[in-house]
């Protein structure tokens, strides 16, 4: 917040539960400065697993949630209400007549969805109109730029990419050496096997190149790529450092021209990712 920061993003299942009571417990006494964002629809494993265990947007389980998130984001409301993935069990105008009901009350100002596809969003947003969609996007996932970015454009929605610094590949924080932690998300990701790292380098090695030459670093520039390319578009990259977390909010006064953008995608066309971004697990939970 004192970085200039007003935006913040969290999740029911980010802990679970812990990452709401933190964010809530710090932006207490600055709650009319800031914008807070959550998340409801997946489903916890009640014995204290971290993962989730499957979807679950049933109307009452998301005003059963926004209850409790209200109560640990220590707040009277929630600014935006996003669908953390959809659910094939419930249709989609239930889930936004279920937000709808949670604006009418106060309890909710916006309503949100994440990893929605195109003609679920037009569905969500015939019932309650959508603020909001997240989805992961940046230089090496860009895929939105087919359906999803049209589509919001057309409707007048904003777009909050996730993992705009590619889980930290874009910043230029691994190597083929690597090594992950078993809990670590990516340690099970095929982009961050061995072999698809050591490909994947070639890329960032083009960005670092470009990035030196406008004296900031590969995270920054992908940053700047994402904030260059559309006003509606808001990216939320996150950091356990100070470090990052300056450097991140440094990509904000980072102009890129048309020849850097240029050259930037230049360098994306030139050297093709390789692996998918989730494993099979993960992509049947994601654009539906």
């Amino acid at each position: 917040m004192e970085l200039g920061v007003t935006f913040f993003d969290t999740a029911e299942v980010y802990g679970p539960h812990t990452n709401e009571e933190l964010v809530g417990e710090a932006l207490e006494p600055l709650r009319d400065q800031v914008v807070i964002a959550t998340k409801f629809g997946f489903k916890l494993d009640l014995n204290g697993g971290a993962w989730p265990i499957g979807v679950d947007s049933r109307p009452e389980q998301i005003k059963k949630i926004a209850d409790a998130s209200l109560k640990r984001l220590r707040t009277s409301h929630i600014d935006l209400f996003y669908q953390h993935r959809v659910d094939p069990m419930v249709p989609i105008e239930d889930v936004a007549g279920a937000v709808g009901e949670l604006i009418r009350a106060g309890k909710v100002k916006h309503f949100g969805l994440s990893e929605a596809s195109a003609a679920t969003i037009r569905r969500a947003h015939g019932v309650q109109p959508v603020t909001a969609v997240q989805t992961e996007y940046s230089l090496w996932s860009r895929e939105p730029e087919t359906d999803i970015l049209p589509t919001l454009e057309e409707l007048g929605i904003g777009f909050v990419p996730y993992s705009p610094l590619g889980r930290g590949f874009l910043a230029g924080a691994f190597t083929a050496d690597t090594q992950f932690a078993a809990d670590d998300f990516r340690a099970g990701n095929p982009r961050f096997r061995a072999e698809a790292l050591e490909k994947n380098s070639n890329l960032i090695e083009a960005l670092k190149t470009i990035a030196q030459g406008k004296g900031a670093t590969p995270g920054q520039l992908a940053l700047a790529w994402l904030l260059a390319q559309k006003p509606s578009i808001v990216p939320i990259p996150g950091t356990r450092k100070l470090s990052r977390l300056e450097e991140n909010i440094g990509a904000a006064s980072l102009n890129l021209d048309s020849d850097d953008l240029a050259a930037i995608e230049t360098a994306v066309k030139a050297n093709a990712i390789t692996g998918k971004r989730y494993d099979e697990r993960g992509l049947t939970m994601v654009n539906l």
